[in-house]
């Protein structure tokens, strides 16, 4: 390659520091991106490409975006998941003819702290992932996991070993929803499934191991061992977390500061919830688009603050075990759910809070601007307030004690920053006038400079006689006496010529001169003493930065607690009994969700009660009856018991869950080369394998993506599984077509019949939406087909041939059979041979329990009745 010139030699010294970012080149009033990266984010911003000649005969692509609005197109590229390195032009005066130029900072998703690129309540997660593989070197053996968002200084980190340590992970990656994953190359180059909206990122492998990550904790939080961490025996959590600490220090070490320490916890503490269960529960977002509106998160959700909003959705993803912990909960909504003027007290002080936990480390970062410091000022102002109005809720003490108003620093903040400062430190008035005596005298001495200046033309126009005298400036020559050609003669003799223009002459004087130098001089040394002032206050406050975050923190729990209660005060919600055992008794059950979609509708509320007699209810009924809204009731009333919510209902004792599990609707997986047919297996499978008898699980039309015998065979070996196994007996919610299965509760002592009924009219029926003892018969799916605009010889059709295969008890054997009225009609199957010589022929007697045979015998014996 021919020599280039100089700064096409320092954006390619640039670019090698960081070959797997976009690299943006300050040159001017733009941001240009050149090679390779010129091309990409041509296509991806939709930029117009160009060309820019680097050597003798040689051009290179080129793009650029204008440097006040880069910040959008940072946040576009960060978006899809590039990397973006910006840099910066360092000074005005050139060093040896070329522009220094700094690296100012590395954007990737999972690093970002402009606040116009973060979701106010959703976290904004960096995760990584450090794997010890098995013995064959394929799977893992154990993980170790660690995450933070550096908006709001999070750090944590576990560890999982064992035969789950796969689908741990999992369940950890769709409660955090990671913007970005960190991962080593070797394992990363295998493919690994991620939750939509995640990125990859791969690392050096050396990054991941022990004695390195080990080191670059040590070093950053200056200790000798991590056991005070609760890191100890936890050798993989190390692993991943010293990784992630490596990664910041590589791309935002700005960001490390607010990294005081990393929290070891374990998913023991809460329950885990599977990918499955998120989704067809949608809990934080709809399956439809995939938007918050029609999710649990939707309803709940009357916080105020950012911080609130974050916390109340980690919360939905993480529900408790303790019941200690929940009646605390329990107890700090109930205080403000009963006293409603305290409650709308805090929730108008509130409103005056900004987010105090990102602000604070946009502060620890070194990022925070001037309003930012008002923003918080003003959010601690509330503080006494908030605390005097939780004073008299005991149960609320703890919140309260954790609320410091920090004083000094509003004070501080009040006396140092102008109530109308500036967004940034590049224009002066950010510092309150008698804050500094240096400043205001640079002030004072720029403003009286600016004086004479201003009354200069009235004076030279007396002192010259020249009525059309006038003083102005540009940029070139600064300021300037304008006289026209008439009256150069007229002109004083201390006037020095500057500049000949057509028709005038324009001079300068030493004492213009002098003052020129005083205002231009005064401006520079205004945004210099307000930037050392500014860097000042910013490091006071800071001292109180663990305060800060306390504080911020407290303000979120108390924003949950309020959201809590108001929605419970609004929609009619109680207070849930939880109890140690694993009985579920719900009496008036709704549908949270279904019922606030509603309009000028009453909801039609369900009982549902399970003990140690009765632990699977068979649920049958005509489509549209309500039978999957039931199921997935009863499961958002135990999850949102376990978060701390009231619930919807009458009255609700519910034993703690230690997980639930659902199989709901059809779902392709075409990217992993699934059918519907295999999802649902898959995670029937992982229900089967994983549940305990304090276990929920919610199932809806098992085995009704393949054929009806085949379907109903698997769905009814499930129910006995579930019932005969001695590690389960979960609590079961199973809604089914299959009306043969109602056949079980006459087998299986712990299985009851329910069905959703309807009021018939003729050919029209009315849904109650009203549960039931006892079996349906029928499932009206032709009343349905009619409702939603089936054509009408598409009915009829149905009806007659429903009546056919009714008047033959369901016998699809092929063979030719006449009808009453003569004419020969074709069925569809061969006809079986004895069902109960069949069934004994398949028997493996070795095999059996005795609790299955009993099981067998009993349905042998009433298929011979």
């Amino acid at each position: 390659m021919a020599k280039v010139t100089p700064s096409r030699q320092q954006y390619l010294d640039f670019k090698a520091q960081f070959p797997d970012a976009i690299v943006m080149f300050r040159l001017g009033d733009f941001y240009e991106m050149f090679d390779d990266d010129a091309e990409l984010a041509a296509r991806e911003l939709d930029l117009v490409l160009t060309g820019r000649p680097v050597s003798k005969g040689e051009r290179v692509p080129m793009c650029g975006v204008p440097h006040h609005a880069v910040e959008g197109y940072i946040a576009r590229l960060v978006e899809k998941g590039y990397h973006v390195a910006v840099i910066e032009q360092v000074g005005s005066e050139p060093v040896n003819g070329l522009t220094p130029r700094a690296v100012s900072r590395v954007i990737t998703p999972g690093t970002v702290m402009e606040p116009g690129m973060l979701a106010d309540t959703c976290h904004n997660y960096l995760l990584a992932l450090a794997p010890e593989p098995d013995r064959e070197g394929t799977s893992w053996a154990g993980v170790g996991l660690a995450y933070v968002d550096i908006s709001t200084g999070e750090f944590a980190a576990t560890q999982f070993n064992g035969n789950d340590t796969t689908m741990s992970v999992v369940e950890e990656l769709a409660r955090l929803e990671p913007r970005e994953v960190l991962l080593p190359s070797s394992w990363a180059k295998n493919g690994v499934t991620l939750p939509a909206g995640s990125h990859l990122t791969p690392l050096p492998d050396y990054r991941c191991e022990l004695g390195f990550a080990r080191q670059t904790l040590h070093d950053h939080f200056g200790v000798s061992t991590l056991d005070g961490f609760g890191l100890q025996n936890q050798p993989l959590a190390v692993c991943a977390a010293g990784a992630i600490l490596a990664y910041l220090q590589e791309t935002q070490r700005s960001a490390l500061a607010q990294l005081t320490g990393v929290r070891c916890y374990s998913t023991a503490s809460f329950m885990m919830l599977d990918t499955a269960t998120r989704r067809n529960l949608e809990l934080v977002e709809t399956i439809r688009d995939r938007s918050k509106r029609g999710s649990l998160l939707d309803v709940l959700d009357r916080t105020i603050t950012p911080m609130g909003g974050r916390l109340l959705r980690t919360w939905i993803g993480q529900p408790l075990l303790s019941r200690d912990r929940l009646e605390a909960r329990f107890d700090a909504v109930e205080a403000l759910f009963e006293a409603g003027t305290t409650r709308a007290a805090v929730r108008d002080d509130l409103r005056k809070v900004s987010d105090l936990e990102r602000l604070t480390n946009r502060l620890l970062a070194g990022r925070a601007g001037p309003r930012d410091l008002l923003a918080l000022a003003a959010s601690l102002e509330t503080v006494p307030d908030l605390r005097e109005a939780i004073s008299r809720a005991a149960v609320l003490a703890p919140v309260a004690d954790m609320l410091d108003p920090c004083a000094d620093v509003v004070a501080l903040v009040q006396a140092a920053i102008d109530d109308d400062t500036p967004a940034t430190l590049n224009t002066s008035g950010v510092i309150r006038r008698g804050y500094a005596p240096d400043l205001d005298d640079v002030i004072t001495a720029s403003r009286s400079a600016k004086d004479w200046v201003a009354n200069l033309e009235t004076t030279e126009r007396e002192r010259t006689g020249i009525k059309s005298l006038k003083v102005g400036y540009n940029k070139v020559f600064g300021y300037y006496i304008e006289v026209s050609r008439a009256n150069t003669e007229r002109v004083p003799d201390d006037y020095i010529r500057k500049q000949t223009l057509v028709s005038s002459e324009r001079y300068i004087t030493p004492d213009l001169k002098e003052y020129e130098s005083l205002i231009l001089n005064a401006e520079e040394r205004l945004l210099e003493i307000e930037e050392r002032l500014f860097r000042d206050v910013c490091d006071r406050v800071l001292d109180h930065a663990e305060s800060l975050l306390r504080t911020a923190r407290a303000l979120a729990h108390l924003d949950v607690f309020a959201s809590l209660a108001d929605v419970a005060a609004r929609e009619d919600y109680v207070r849930p009994t939880l109890s140690d055992d694993d009985m579920l008794d719900i009496h008036d059950g709704r549908h949270p969700v279904v019922e606030r979609m509603l309009h000028g509708q009453r909801f039609v509320p369900n009982d549902t009660h399970f003990d140690e007699r009765e632990r699977l209810h068979i649920i049958t009924g005509p489509n549209m009856a309500g039978k999957s809204t039931i199921i997935r009731q009863v499961a958002l009333i135990v999850l949102m018991a376990q978060i701390g919510s009231f619930v919807p209902a009458s009255e609700a004792t519910i034993g703690l869950a230690d997980r639930i599990f659902t199989r709901i609707g059809a779902q392709d997986e075409i990217h992993a080369g699934q059918s519907t047919f295999m999802v649902e297996m898959v995670e029937l499978a992982l229900i089967l394998s994983h549940a305990t008898r304090r276990s929920l699980i919610i199932l809806d039309e098992v085995g009704r993506g393949t054929s009806t015998y085949d379907g109903m065979a698997i769905a009814r070996a499930v129910v006995e599984f579930l019932h005969n196994n001695p590690r389960l007996g979960s609590r079961t919610l199973f809604a089914t077509h299959y009306h043969e299965l109602t056949e079980l509760a006459e087998i299986l002592p712990g299985v009851e019949n329910y069905n959703v009924v309807v009021a018939e009219d003729g050919e029209n029926v009315v849904f109650l939406h009203r549960l039931m003892p006892g079996g349906a018969d029928r499932s009206y799916g032709i009343h349905v087909a009619r409702l939603a605009g089936i054509p009408k010889s598409v009915i009829k059709r149905a009806a007659d041939i429903l009546l056919e295969l009714e008047a033959s008890g369901g016998d699809f054997s092929v063979e030719k059979r006449e009808t009453p009225d003569g004419p020969v009609q074709l069925s569809f199957f061969q006809a079986d041979p004895d069902p109960v010589i069949e069934a004994l022929r398949q028997l493996q007697i070795d095999e059996m329990s005795p609790l299955d045979a009993i099981t067998i015998l009993y349905e042998l014996k009433r298929m011979i009745e």
